[in-house]
């Protein structure tokens, strides 16, 4: 049984607003939006069957045979058009790992080409199928650019080549779309110029003034009392906490990378969030919060608070191919009980969703829209440097999913890390939480001590919550209180 039926998100022929500010910022290599997965297999794919099926993808999802084509001067969102040269083999590629194959090999070498730009005149994917890790194993390394998908979008285009057995048969051709005509444009230059102008005119000129204003003087906010006020009083919320990241440790910031993984049971930690009065994403902020102050304290340097951003996902079932926010709160790091911070947590979250309601990504980009690029990378940096590390939390399959004849035994996502110290993002999988952990290894130089305790966090956060019902058997209990006692005590 194959899952090629599931909806894809909407795909327009224009960028938003977001997805034009994410594509513009990246003149910044600083800010680059792109992400990806590391996907482990049992086995060796079928690497034939598997471009096979990514290359009817290509045909089911248009926006994966298309490129970027800019608009003139950088004057409203970008348009995608389909590429007359596409080629998968410049999509799909295939290495080995020399001996011994080791999870540490295949981590590195995604952070590699993860963190490598994208060649912009071509489609902005590639799948690396990854052969000789250790056991008999492979692997499939994802990369994406945001401005293709977010996070949920991406795993919706996955299941164009996810199967939900192991031999599952091959869904039906799709018919091969008509070669694209090797013209830069289909449009008259005047219609291109005039359409990019009414993209940058959306905004009304009063409100660009306001927003000026305000940011010249956030001061004057309080007198601003037009129709607009909610979002500008958002966008200066958002755009006026300059105040530098709270680390006294991660102070740098380069383009190394290192990738660490941590995994815990779904329904674990599920179960934890719900007795302690919050959700799945609450345990998760407060595990990465409790390590983050354990870190700073095993090394000298204990601090009270850091500043997180959260990715809050917008998704309806109209929803584009991008259909996220971003929420900036701080997040309590001293010494304390675990479920006492995860009460802190839990109201700081709840407080940062209500802020993005009138702060939307969509809002602050529309916004945004006349300002030359140059200013826009240097409000973006000062914004990423008052940032101490970015989180996210992934909904993925709750059952075996198979590729190409490779059952799916670990997943990890690469979130990106947009001037941060590390972006901690989380996908569920098949009853596991599989946590990938993108450093900056200039700003934390021991990230396997990071790595060590997020994991220990995670197990004090279980641990520390209401135990199961009654109801559980006597020997279950004991076996559920043992494994954690190892996780936290190891």
């Amino acid at each position: 049984m194959t899952t090629t039926d599931t909806q894809l998100p909407r795909f327009d022929t224009r960028m938003s607003d977001a997805e034009g500010l994410m594509w513009r910022l990246e003149k910044d290599p600083f800010l680059a939006s792109t992400f990806g997965n590391v996907t482990l297999l049992d086995r060796p794919i079928n690497f034939a069957l598997f471009k096979e099926r990514l290359e009817r993808a290509t045909i089911a999802v248009p926006r994966l045979r298309q490129k970027v084509r800019p608009t003139p001067s950088a004057l409203g969102a970008p348009k995608w058009v389909e590429d007359p040269d596409f080629n998968i083999d410049y999509h799909v590629r295939r290495f080995s790992l020399p001996e011994p194959g080791s999870v540490r090999q295949l981590l590195d070498l995604a952070t590699l080409i993860v963190n490598d730009p994208f060649e912009r005149t071509r489609p902005l994917w590639q799948f690396t199928v990854v052969d000789g890790l250790a056991g008999g194993r492979s692997a499939l390394i994802i990369k994406l650019h945001h401005t293709v998908a977010d996070g949920e979008g991406s795993v919706m285009l996955t299941l164009q080549f996810i199967d939900l057995e192991r031999n599952a048969p091959l869904p039906p051709p799709l018919p091969i779309p008509p070669q694209a005509e090797p013209s830069i444009t289909n449009e008259e230059p005047v219609d291109l110029f005039r359409s990019s102008v009414s993209d940058a005119l959306r905004v009304p000129i009063g409100l660009l003034k306001q927003v000026r204003d305000a940011l010249a003087d956030p001061t004057s906010l309080p007198s601003i009392a037009t129709q607009a006020s909610d979002s500008l009083r958002g966008l200066v919320a958002q755009m006026g906490e300059v105040d530098a990241a709270r680390s006294p440790l991660w102070k740098k910031r380069s383009l190394q990378r290192r990738l660490e993984t941590v995994r815990v049971p779904y329904a674990d930690l599920m179960a934890a969030s719900r007795a302690l009065g919050g959700k799945l994403n609450t345990a998760f902020v407060t595990a990465i919060a409790d390590a983050a102050g354990a870190y700073h304290r095993e090394l000298g340097a204990p601090v009270e608070s850091l500043r997180t951003s959260i990715a809050v996902s917008t998704r309806t079932e109209s929803s584009g191919s991008n259909a996220f926010s971003l929420a900036k709160l701080l997040v309590p790091t001293s010494e304390m009980p675990i479920t006492e911070r995860f009460a802190a947590v839990n109201e700081a979250l709840i407080q940062a969703r209500e802020g993005t309601k009138n702060a939307s990504l969509d809002t602050l980009a529309s916004l945004s829209t006349t300002l030359p690029t140059s200013v826009l990378t240097r409000i973006a940096r000062s914004q990423s440097q008052s940032i101490d590390f970015a989180t996210s939390n992934v909904r993925s399959g709750g059952v075996p999913l198979f590729i190409a004849g490779g059952l799916i035994t670990e997943n990890y996502p690469i979130g990106p890390l947009g001037g941060v110290a590390f972006n901690a993002t989380l996908l569920s999988y098949n009853h596991s939480l599989d946590i990938g952990i993108h450093i900056d290894s200039a700003a934390v130089e021991h990230p396997e001590l990071l790595r060590d305790h997020i994991d220990r966090a995670l197990g004090r956060l279980i641990y520390a919550a209401p135990r199961p019902a009654a109801s559980t058997s006597v020997a279950s209990r004991a076996t559920w209180r043992q494994r954690l006692r190892a996780r936290l005590f190891r």
